[in-house]
């Protein structure tokens, strides 16, 4: 345990150092005086460090503010050259705008972490090949993203299938039939896929529901008819679903402007767990075909 905590605290030092380019040593005083030196008259503990320099603080200030410059420099540089890596050599639809440039370059600067570097890299990729691909929105979000965040993302990515016709993604929850006119106390059949199972938990969900990527409320296609499909793309996959019968409605998942942008950026095949799910779910009143 004491060697945890000399380790913690030796990490902690040279963190500090790093970033405000000078040491912290300990007071003088708090290395002579007893134990209960440490807390002042009215109770409130005493500060046991301070900055070994001879500078001023405007000149720390300066040093700090330098050394947040270099970072900053290293760090746009990183995803330049990443995204010059990434990008194919074809023929681009124009010029990413001035202003989503220096917005891109204003919040990027600041990402350390390589696989986030890579993310900001494709953006810059994707807004070079066709301006427009990613909104100052979608910026902000990844920027203010956390790792539990970016795992929900992470994990929804290889559940969403693209609908070519409306330009969106979504992720199938199963369907329900319609009771008909003359059996109106037939409640209707109903299949759901429980996406727990395909390693997309419901606090996953909420948690892309809460920063915006995903939409609230589960949505419902319009009735389909017998012989009626919907098409479904995953990646290099394309399912598509035929009714067998009448009165089928779809429920689904949505994302959001902001989701649809941001999940481009993760290129996952179909979860298979969720693909056999999906097909047993749909088995009864639906033929499934993959192409």
């Amino acid at each position: 345990m004491t060697i945890k905590k000399a380790n913690s605290k030796a990490n902690l030092a040279l963190l500090i150092e790093e970033k405000l380019g000078y040491p912290m040593v300990k007071k003088a005083s708090f290395n002579k005086a007893p134990s209960n030196a440490e807390y002042s008259p009215q109770g409130k503990r005493n500060i046991e460090y301070s900055i070994q320099a001879n500078h001023s603080a405007l000149k720390r200030a300066l040093k700090r503010q330098q050394l947040q410059k270099i970072q900053r420099q290293i760090n746009i540089e990183a995803i330049m050259a990443g995204a010059l890596s990434l990008c194919p050599d074809v023929v681009s639809k124009g010029r990413p705008d001035p202003d989503w440039l220096e917005h891109f370059i204003a919040l990027a600067e600041d990402i350390t972490n390589q696989a986030m570097q890579t993310l900001w890299a494709k953006i810059l990729v994707g807004e070079t090949l066709s301006p427009g691909t990613f909104s100052i929105k979608s910026l902000q979000t990844l920027k203010q993203m956390t790792q539990k965040e970016a795992n929900a993302l992470q994990k929804c990515a290889p559940l969403c299938g693209f609908v070519e016709h409306e330009g969106s993604y979504l992720i199938m929850l199963g369907y329900y039939k319609k009771p008909s006119f003359f059996d109106l106390l037939r409640k209707g059949n109903k299949e759901s896929i429980n996406l727990a199972q395909s390693g997309l938990s419901f606090p996953n969900i909420l948690t892309l529901m809460d920063i915006g990527l995903m939409y609230r409320k589960e949505i419902e296609s319009p009735s389909l008819k017998q012989g009626q499909s919907f098409s479904l793309s995953f990646q290099s996959k394309k399912l598509t679903l035929t009714a067998k019968s009448n009165e089928l409605v779809l429920s689904y998942y949505k994302l959001t402007q902001t989701g649809e942008e941001l999940k481009r950026l993760i290129t996952a095949p179909v979860n298979s767990q969720y693909k056999q799910l999906l097909e047993q779910a749909m088995l009864e009143e639906f033929t499934c075909e993959w192409s």
